[in-house]
């Protein structure tokens, strides 16, 4: 793992919510400390960071990702409404102060170097063939052809940042494991198996469905 500069960074600990990389995260700023947190990153760099936080232990993650403001919008009663892409991440080396709203100091970190780039390739390949069979299985299920975006990331880093940050069901569980992975391809390898075996469960699914209703169409038929 490769650990970057050491800085201060303002902190917003946000239930169950996991930031990852290149993604876009739209807030709404209304409590007090908050707004005064906005003020105070505004001024600066505008980056701030958001970690998980843990509502029934009362903990935040260890490692979070800095989000970068790229628009904010301020409402009369000084509520705003900000849209964020996240940056770096980073992990959380201790809380160097809790009011008037928290500041940790963190360190930057970022995925090991690949041994082997075409072994790389080639797994981001299977992992990018596993996700268009779950979103076609899924809307097949749900009665709407679905697609992958036009503008699903093909380098394999950044394809297993897009994964973790989009996909529900199963992966949505594991999203604060998968962020704190430091290699790309054992993050693309964690996201196969989830993705693997979720379309194992819709294609088996896929076929209950279809049989029934070959059973009810021949039901009609001898009516």
């Amino acid at each position: 793992m490769t650990q970057l500069a050491v800085r201060e960074l303002p902190l917003f600990p946000l239930p169950d919510v996991v930031l990852f990389p290149q993604e876009v995260l739209p807030l709404h700023i209304f409590e007090p400390r908050y707004r005064m947190m906005l003020r105070t990153v505004l001024e600066s760099d505008r980056r701030f960071g958001v970690v998980r936080w843990d509502p029934q232990e009362g903990t935040m993650a260890s490692v979070g990702c800095c989000a970068e403001i790229l628009q904010c919008q301020t409402q009369d009663d000084d509520r705003s409404y900000i849209v964020t892409m996240g940056q770096q991440r980073f992990r959380l080396l201790e809380v160097v102060r809790e009011a008037p709203f928290k500041v940790g100091l963190v360190s930057w970190i970022e995925d090991e170097q690949p041994e082997d780039h075409n072994q790389l390739q080639e797994l981001s390949g299977e992992v990018s063939g596993a996700l268009k069979d779950v979103v076609e299985l899924t809307g097949k299920l749900m009665g709407k052809p679905t697609s992958l975006p036009s503008d699903l990331p093909d380098l394999p880093r950044e394809l297993s940042y897009w994964i973790g940050s989009h996909l529900g069901g199963p992966v949505a569980d594991q999203q604060q494991a998968l962020l704190e992975i430091t290699n790309t391809e054992e993050r693309l390898r964690q996201e196969f198996e989830l993705l693997d075996e979720t379309r194992r469960q819709l294609a088996a699914r896929t076929v209950l469905e279809s049989t029934l209703r070959d059973l009810k169409t021949g039901e009609s038929e001898d009516d």
